[in-house]
């Protein structure tokens, strides 16, 4: 009740960040159930093609969690905990409140995936809706609702849990160097080396008929993302560093200081982004090679990726812009010309960009083509 009425009380800023959060999760509800229904529609199809169509809803998954979890985070930030405490509730119970919230509306667009789905398959009107290709509602045959529930409750329960152990570890972390940096690199090195080695055998089918890649190249781009989620902290500590070394001006010394404080909070969303981007390009060339048009539900996720994905970023920048607001206003009380803030945002902007578009550029390149 707590976490409605918090949810209630919000700004439309807040409101509006809820809402697509509720969206992401329709999104991925929406596509999980399509898997579903595939099976159900296809049941000589095998396991192997289920699983597939399942394992290609893990990123939209993923990125979804990742939304409701820095939704959450910047949502929390700006609750009034004097009040919180009054009623009982110190850090651990505002990590508790916060993970509730984020279930709660994960859980909310869930149950509007179900109703979609619903109305798709043609359980509420009758018709069903035949622009989404065959077989994929499985119109006319019984939904599971075992097998229903489970997919829809992924969401909610994943991002709850991952927005609790998230906030609790960042409340006992330091502002120190992150050390993800060395592993980073080292998966990213891995996850190169396995998609240059994999065997063309036991081919893993691509989404809208693109083609297949081996289940080993499948993995190897799962752990180059991962070490590029990895790598961010670490990356932009390194970048805020090597601007405030040897000997900085005042220019240096505040864009560097200032990248070094929020390498916690901008690292993982820019090194999501990043492996987003490399997938990007890799999925862009092996569209112009083959030429075949891209399906309405592989496009579906596509643009829900990449929609949860710079969302993700943006409220990070939105979050560190709030946390730099004190210190802006104590230096424009310290008489720092407004010129000297802005070149140190464009300075912190420019080495970011930099920084995270060499990896990029660089993965998208050396990995092979399916």
């Amino acid at each position: 009740m707590l976490s409605l009425r918090l949810l209630r009380g919000a700004r439309p800023a807040a409101l509006g960040r809820w809402a697509l959060v509720a969206l992401a999760s329709c999104g991925s509800g929406l596509l999980l159930l399509a898997a579903l229904g595939w099976a159900l529609a296809h049941p000589k199809g095998g396991t192997s093609d289920a699983v597939a169509r399942l394992g290609w809803c893990v990123a939209p998954l993923v990125v979804t969690v990742q939304l409701a979890v820095a939704v959450g985070r910047a949502q929390s930030g700006g609750w009034p905990r004097a009040g919180l405490a009054a009623v009982g509730l110190g850090r651990n119970g505002v990590v508790l409140l916060t993970a509730a919230t984020v279930t709660v509306v994960s859980a909310f667009g869930s149950v509007l995936a179900l109703l979609a789905f619903l109305q798709l398959r043609g359980d509420v009107t009758g018709v069903p809706y035949h622009g989404v290709g065959p077989g994929l509602l499985a119109a006319g045959r019984s939904l599971p609702p075992a097998g229903a529930v489970t997919l829809l409750a992924l969401v909610p329960l994943t991002a709850g849990v991952v927005s609790a152990a998230r906030l609790r570890a960042e409340g006992k972390s330091a502002e120190d160097m992150p050390g993800g940096l060395p592993w980073g690199v080292a998966l990213v090195a891995v996850g190169l080396a396995i998609e240059v080695t994999a065997p063309d055998g036991h081919s893993f089918p691509l989404p809208s008929g693109l083609g297949s890649m081996a289940p080993a190249a499948v993995g190897g781009w799962v752990l180059t993302a991962a070490g590029l989620v990895l790598a961010g902290p670490g990356l932009v500590y390194g970048c805020g560093r090597l601007i405030a070394a040897y000997r900085p001006g005042g220019l240096r010394l505040l864009s560097g200081r200032g990248l070094q404080h929020e390498a916690r909070r901008l690292g993982r969303p820019l090194g999501l982004l990043s492996a987003t981007a490399a997938v990007a390009l890799s999925g862009y060339g092996l569209h112009q090679h083959n030429g075949r048009t891209l399906g309405p539900v592989t496009t579906f996720a596509a643009t829900l990726v990449c929609v949860c994905v710079l969302a993700s970023t943006a409220v990070a920048a939105m979050e560190s812009r709030t946390e730099r607001a004190s210190t802006t206003a104590a230096l424009r009380e310290l008489a720092v010309p407004a010129t000297m803030l802005r070149a140190s945002a464009a300075v912190r902007t420019g080495a970011l960009v930099v920084a995270f578009l060499v990896p990029t550029l660089l993965v998208a390149a050396l990995s092979p083509t399916p």
